[in-house]
């Protein structure tokens, strides 16, 4: 029987990892990654839907299965801070949930992680930004948000929370089953723009230059010529593979190492500085290894950095970022946070670098943000941005040109556009096409319609 078990389970291995690599979206040659990854992604992204964002079971594993069916197969056991994942009880992963901290992947000594100590900031009752009074909700347009938000998941799309902001107000609010107001969404690569906030905030305090050059003492080459400007418009010239697939630079970066920064920190430069975009979420968590660097490399006080110059003043309650084992912030991918506070951080860029009586970033570093890049194959990225213009062709031909946002993957987005004074929050989890440019439109063409 156990020798029949045996085989039945080769031939289903056989069948999702070898008779289908172009759906799979790896190599037969990557078989041992793929499993490895298979578990250690179903481990982090369990842990964190369970016990940030309160997902249940059946949510979480269904979310897990749009990036491989093969993690359909993972066995996932939780326990009280804790989730294990194994595939055919081999390549045994687990991550481990700290209060405010979120999960960690165990790779590697984390002992240290646990005397790191992270405040619950308390919500307040005054009026969103700083508050969670929401008083401002035109009716029309809740039920613009509302119909779009339903229409989304009828197509498949689990559009799971929905803002409009406009002249500083959340005017319409929208949210899937399950989801509320309060709940921390994963937004992706929505992080790595709040890694770049955090610089700003840093700049605007006299911690650091965006000109600032011989960035790690690990770089003794050419690459001391880099500066956080190239970094933050991705145009640093580094070799990064950002694909997704087992045994790339991107999944070991998430997935395998101790020190997420660890893979781009090595990598060498293939392109000369500043002259081509090329998007690397390894580059933003070396952007999250020099604020570490530069705040005395200590969690703790990268900890408190980030609640007391950021979190706190724009009434970030709902917010937790995460570490990667070595104890610095992941800033490319793992930050969660409310509909309500992505939405907090749209409105300080709106506000160029001002909310809730606090001027927490310069009009000129804000300004930078939005600045097309001066790289010679795509200039329609700034500082961590995506931005509309910077090419003949828009990136949202029917939105403004001075559109630009917040994104990550699963079509999550936060879209600033100041010459309607609006901002717009999308989280959700689509695999496929999102119809962004199409939807934010029509909610522009429903704003002016109600006079707003």
């Amino acid at each position: 029987m156990l020798k029949k078990t045996s085989w039945v389970i080769i031939f289903i291995l056989v069948a999702l990892f070898f008779a289908a690599p172009s759906l799979l979206g790896f190599s037969l040659l990557k078989i041992g990654d793929a499993v490895k990854v298979s578990t250690s992604m179903s481990a982090k992204l369990a842990c964190s839907a369970s016990f940030i964002s309160g997902f249940d079971e059946r949510r979480i594993v269904n979310d897990l299965a749009t990036y491989s069916p093969v993690n359909r197969l993972v066995n996932l056991t939780y326990s009280s801070s804790q989730v294990s994942a194994t595939l055919f009880g081999i390549a045994k992963t687990t991550a481990t949930y700290r209060d405010g901290l979120g999960c960690t992947l165990d790779i590697g000594d984390t002992k240290p992680l646990d005397k790191i100590n992270v405040t619950q900031l308390k919500p307040s009752p005054a009026q969103w930004p700083l508050g969670e009074s929401v008083t401002h909700i035109n009716a029309f347009m809740q039920q613009q948000l509302d119909e779009m938000l339903k229409s989304d998941n009828k197509q498949g799309l689990d559009s799971r929370a929905m803002l409009i902001v406009k002249n500083g107000h959340v005017i319409a609010e929208s949210y899937g089953n399950n989801i509320s107001a309060h709940t921390p969404l994963l937004g992706w690569s929505m992080g790595k723009s709040v890694t770049s906030i955090i610089l700003g905030r840093m700049q605007q305090l006299g911690l650091l230059k965006m000109s600032d050059t011989h960035l790690f003492a690990q770089w003794n080459d050419k690459r001391n010529q880099l500066s956080l400007i190239d970094l933050l418009q991705m145009s640093s010239g580094l070799k990064f593979d950002e694909t997704y697939t087992p045994g790339s630079d991107s999944t070991q970066m998430l997935f395998s190492a101790y020190s997420a920064s660890d893979v781009a920190m090595a990598s060498p430069l293939v392109y000369k500085l500043g002259q081509y975009f090329s998007y690397s979420s390894g580059t933003t968590n070396l952007l999250s290894r020099y604020i570490h660097q530069q705040l005395g490399n200590q969690t703790q006080t990268d900890i408190n950095f980030y609640q007391q110059q950021l979190y706190k003043p724009l009434g970030m309650t709902n917010t937790v970022f995460e570490v990667d084992p070595s104890g610095v912030f992941v800033g490319s991918s793992y930050i969660y946070a409310s509909g309500r506070d992505w939405a907090r951080l749209g409105l300080l860029m709106l506000n160029k670098g001002e909310i809730n009586h606090h001027k927490l970033l310069s009009k000129n570093w804000v300004k930078a943000v939005s600045t097309p890049n001066r790289s010679k194959n795509d200039k329609r990225y700034g500082y961590q941005f995506w931005l509309n213009a910077g090419e003949k062709q828009l990136r949202w031909p029917s939105l403004p040109k001075d559109a630009y946002a917040m994104l990550g993957n699963r079509k999550q987005s936060v879209m600033i556009i100041p010459s309607e004074k609006v901002v717009f929050v999308r989280i959700g989890w689509t695999k496929g096409e999102y119809p962004l440019d199409h939807n934010y439109q029509q909610l522009l063409t429903k704003i002016k319609l109600a006079q707003l």
